[in-house]
């Protein structure tokens, strides 16, 4: 009766895993899972979570990283003017 997807491969996307994720809420908060897949239903719900939360700490990261590169020219090139002020 319910349309299970099993994969959990590491290229699913963050739209995809929390489209799956909500299928199986949808699935179990309709009671139109059977109690004996609820267990199965549960596991692949937790390795989505797990990806969905994998994937927001990269993207934090990838954040951070960009928004200090950017900071960082703004910073030298400060200082530099700096430096050529006081040379003259």
């Amino acid at each position: 009766m319910s349309a299970k997807r099993k994969s959990t491969s590491p290229e699913l996307g963050f739209g995809a895993a929390m489209e799956e994720l909500e299928a199986i809420l949808g699935r179990v908060e309709s009671d139109e899972i059977d109690i004996d897949e609820l267990a199965e239903e549960l596991k692949q719900a937790t390795k989505l979570l797990e990806l969905c939360r994998r994937k927001i700490r990269q993207a934090e990261l990838e954040v951070t990283q960009i928004v200090h590169s950017l900071e960082e020219p703004e910073t030298a090139a400060g200082d530099s003017e700096e430096e050529s002020n006081d040379s003259g």
